[in-house]
């Protein structure tokens, strides 16, 4: 009578000792036969080294950037009840003092005063929440409008193709600040219902939700090419699924990864742009903080009182870099690995 084998020790995870085609039909929900192709998904989609990333987490400058975001939105969404000096109050005795300032430091406020005796601290956390409501309100605008272009484009092919792509085509061969510049003009002069253009806050959103269209709309047609070929996705239609279901349950739901991904770092970019308008004279009101004006107004002070400037700038940098670093995250955890396909 043959002796029966004896089982191994446990690994932690199943699948490592399973045969190999029951490890294919794991990673592929079919139970397809083994060939080549489906090794190679099997080994990219439940390998060990997906594993332990997955196992990592975000790593430690995920967390940081993390922190760092979570911190910047909470002291702009909390600044009204916040302990802080009116923005716009004016005292002569902290003028053009701070660190780094040429007249010294001004006690009792940590960032110092700018060139009116305005506190920093206070201008800084109002000059977030105007600026992240910007870019996130224009970004917004693109994830929606870009996005509903990307997948009808991606989707239907053909002559719908044709159009969206050229349509996006069009708008990416102008340059973004030159639109967005025009735009904010254009938006800002035209008669409304009351007889004057759009709120500048406003005009701002519009321009740069336009402008970032293109380029969230062709990521999310790319990513809607790929998904709409997909075994699940033929399947589907073979058994009679309309295309509004095919799209919103099936294709939509693979696509967002992606268009998360691109809108954390289109809303970098948004922040970036609205201190490039407010340098060039095209931001929101002069009295109205945001981060780009403050830059875009010290900068006449720049050897006297240099804060006026770094400080804002560092807002901006820190937060642009951490908005990139969890687009980065975002991406890799919920990318499919197709580029080993």
């Amino acid at each position: 009578m043959p002796e029966r084998p004896v089982p191994g020790p446990p690994t932690g995870d199943a699948r490592v000792d399973e045969p190999l085609d029951d490890l294919v039909g794991a990673a592929t929900g079919r139970g397809m036969p083994v060939d080549a192709g489906t090794i190679e998904i099997a080994a990219v989609e439940t390998g060990p080294e997906v594993r332990r990333r997955r196992r990592r987490g975000i790593g430690v400058a995920g967390w940081l950037s993390l922190g760092w975001i979570v911190l910047v939105v909470g002291l702009a969404l909390l600044a009204p009840v916040l302990p802080l000096d009116d923005p716009k109050e004016i005292n002569t005795a902290i003028a053009r003092r701070g660190p780094f300032a040429e007249a010294g430091s001004a006690s009792g406020h940590l960032l110092g005063g700018d060139y009116n005796g305005r506190d920093m601290l206070s201008r800084l956390i109002w000059g977030g929440r105007t600026t992240l409501l910007v870019a996130s309100a224009a970004v917004a605008v693109g994830f929606v409008l870009g996005g509903a272009l990307g997948l009808l484009g991606g989707y239907f092919r053909g002559k719908v193709d044709l159009l969206v792509s050229g349509l996006l085509d069009v708008f990416l061969s102008i340059p973004a600040v030159i639109l967005a510049l025009a735009l904010v003009v254009i938006l800002r002069t035209q008669p409304g219902t009351d007889g004057g253009g759009l709120d500048p806050v406003a005009a701002l959103i519009l321009a740069i939700g336009l402008v970032s269209i293109p380029v969230l709309g062709r990521i999310t047609r790319a990513s809607t090419l790929s998904w709409s070929e997909r075994e699940f996705v033929l399947a589907a239609r073979a058994q009679g699924a309309t295309h509004r279901r095919i799209v919103f349950r099936e294709v939509l739901p693979n696509v967002l990864p992606a268009m998360f991904s691109i809108a954390l770092l289109g809303i970098a970019v948004a922040i970036v742009a609205e201190g490039t308008l407010s340098i060039l004279g095209a931001g929101v009101e002069a009295g109205t903080p945001t981060w780009g004006n403050m830059i875009a107004i010290g900068r006449t002070q720049l050897q006297r009182a240099p804060h006026v400037v770094f400080e804002p700038a560092i807002m901006i940098f820190l937060t642009v870099l951490s908005l990139n670093m969890l687009g980065d995250v975002v991406r890799s955890r919920f990318d499919v690995r197709e580029g080993g396909l």
